[in-house]
């Protein structure tokens, strides 16, 4: 079977591009592989400075993640009927999370701009990261929002 996955951030891009891989995977009769990565926030620790994070918030942080794709995926509606879908919440870069996601699989699908960034510029940074290393051929769809 023809495998799909797509990158999420909860960006309004993104919310595009999960719907660009649904259509996409409907007309292929692909699996549909959802993946988020989400990655602990920089912290500023030193003398006389404590770390912020402690094992609650990392626990919130994960649970925003996982609480992200259910909302993405339940926004969807029946657009997704027929598809089958997966989807993975896992620690760590988004670039590299969705190239090892990726290994093995037919089409990967990203948003050119996600949350962070410039708004003028043409791809975000995952999405140009993954213009080179990806391991299979690569959609980057831009989006209304872009």
């Amino acid at each position: 079977m023809t495998r799909i996955v797509v990158g999420i951030d909860g960006s309004p891009a993104s919310k595009e591009t999960l719907q660009w891989a649904v259509a996409e995977a409907k007309l292929r009769g692909a699996a549909l592989r959802v993946v988020h990565a989400w990655a602990f926030p920089y912290v500023a620790a030193g003398p006389g400075l404590d770390p912020i994070l402690d094992g609650q918030m990392i626990d919130d942080i994960r649970r925003n993640a996982e609480e992200l794709v259910d909302r993405e995926l339940s926004e969807l509606g029946d657009a997704a009927a027929g598809v089958d879908v997966e989807r993975a919440v896992v620690e760590g870069a988004p670039a590299s999370a969705l190239i090892e996601a990726a290994k093995g699989c037919d089409l990967l699908v990203v948003g050119s701009r996600g949350h962070g960034g410039f708004a003028g510029m043409l791809l975000g940074s995952v999405s140009q990261q993954l213009s080179h290393h990806a391991p299979c051929p690569l959609v980057i769809v831009r989006t209304h929002t872009d």
